[in-house]
């Protein structure tokens, strides 16, 4: 059993927040499930939800009043399964290098894997994970889009360096 959480501090750097809230999370990183959630509302900013199984105890700061309902909104996603993009989550230092779609599924949170277009991935097709694994919650499931890539192979179609102009679309 896990209790969502939503969090918000109004930051505008996907990449910084993601590090604060990793420091945060410490030793637990691997138990839970956060993601972040680009939000337009009050302006656009990053958004975290996260899941924290039982037992599991974090010292979070308390959302500003002003962000109460964006942190809401992040926790809503996240609980549905309709929204959000896990960074930190049960399995994802597993998820480097080279891996078959079926130990990617096997080791990791992550519950199916797509071909972008919506197709899924074959058991055995290979994933050129570039030490870069971010899975969105799809229709209920963590689910990692992939890009068809070299040699029959599919790739993460988020890339690790991010591109600047696209960070908070």
């Amino acid at each position: 059993m896990s209790i969502h959480v939503g969090l918000d501090r109004g930051d505008k750097d996907v990449r910084e927040a993601e590090h604060w809230l990793v420091e945060r999370l410490g030793e637990h990183r691997d138990r839970v499930v956060a993601c972040t959630h680009l939000l337009r509302v009050p302006s656009p900013h990053v958004a975290f939800s996260i899941a924290v199984p039982s037992g599991v105890e974090l010292d979070l700061p308390a959302v500003p009043d002003g962000l109460v309902a964006a942190a809401a909104l992040a926790r809503e996603e996240h609980l549905s399964g309709q929204g959000g993009r896990a960074f930190a989550y049960p399995g994802k230092d597993a998820c480097v290098g080279t891996l078959s779609v079926a130990d990617l599924l096997d080791r990791s949170a992550i519950e199916r894997v797509t071909v972008m277009g919506g197709a899924p991935a074959m058991p055995e097709t290979l994933i050129e994970t570039r030490d870069h694994v971010r899975p969105l919650w799809m229709n209920g499931k963590l689910t990692l889009v992939t890009l068809p890539h070299t040699g029959g192979r599919i790739a993460p179609f988020e890339m690790p360096e991010e591109i600047p102009c696209c960070a908070l679309h």
